[in-house]
């Protein structure tokens, strides 16, 4: 109730940065005990982070998000409270495009650059934008629109411009969208190697992403 009699008072930008600072006051909090349950692999080797999990939980790894149920909640947008070279593998499905571009992201894939051990790999997948790009040029591709109505996008959305602005968007939880190109700039610039595009892997991927990422495996160089 005192919250809808506020949201009347006040005007309306107001009131979604009133929101904002609320939100980013609680992903502070979060962030500070994933911090101190961090401390407990201070010592540990070749840990498995799956980074910006949701609620696909991987067992054996450590899962880390603002979800309920991931083993640490850690605002990826600060430095990783791990130390250098203790990571062989680094997995992130689906959270990249939720960073800003370029900053957030380089400070990102430089962390997890920072913490793999050599030889280790990060395996990413993104949301492919070429794809529904390709279908709004080409008038007589509906594949990528049909789908999307089908299965992806509220049904506010019914011209293909109103698709491809959520695509870009998500509700505003999207900051950038990828090409392989772009994800393998972002990648080579952290100073990644190796980088290839993959097929799913339906042992480390999520089934219901099958359709519409780019996966792609880069590695920090060999081991010495």
């Amino acid at each position: 109730m005192l919250k809808q009699i506020i949201k009347k008072q006040i005007p309306s930008g107001i009131y979604e940065s009133l929101q904002n600072l609320r939100h980013e006051f609680k992903i502070f909090f979060l962030h500070r005990r994933g911090l101190c349950r961090a401390r407990s692999l201070a010592d540990r080797h070749h840990l498995q982070l799956h980074l910006g999990c949701g609620s696909k939980i991987k067992p054996g790894w450590i899962n880390i998000d603002f979800c309920p149920h991931a083993d640490l909640s850690l605002d990826m947008r600060e430095p990783l409270p791990f130390r250098d070279s203790c990571c062989s593998t680094i997995y992130s499905e689906h959270f990249l495009e939720h960073l800003s571009y370029p900053g957030q992201t380089a400070k990102f894939l430089n962390e997890c650059y920072r913490i793999l051990e050599p030889g280790g790999i990060f395996s990413v997948g993104v949301p492919d934008t070429q794809w529904p790009l390709k279908g709004y040029l080409e008038q007589s591709s509906e594949d990528y629109f049909r789908i999307a109505k089908d299965i992806w996008h509220p049904q506010w959305c019914r011209t293909k411009m109103e698709h491809i602005n959520y695509h870009f968007r998500q509700d505003g939880d999207h900051r950038f969208a990828y090409d392989l190109q772009t994800l393998e700039t972002a990648l080579s610039d952290a100073g990644f190697e190796n980088i290839k595009q993959r097929e799913f892997d339906p042992l480390l991927d999520s089934e219901d992403r099958r359709l519409g990422t780019i996966y792609v495996n880069a590695s920090k160089g060999n081991p010495a």
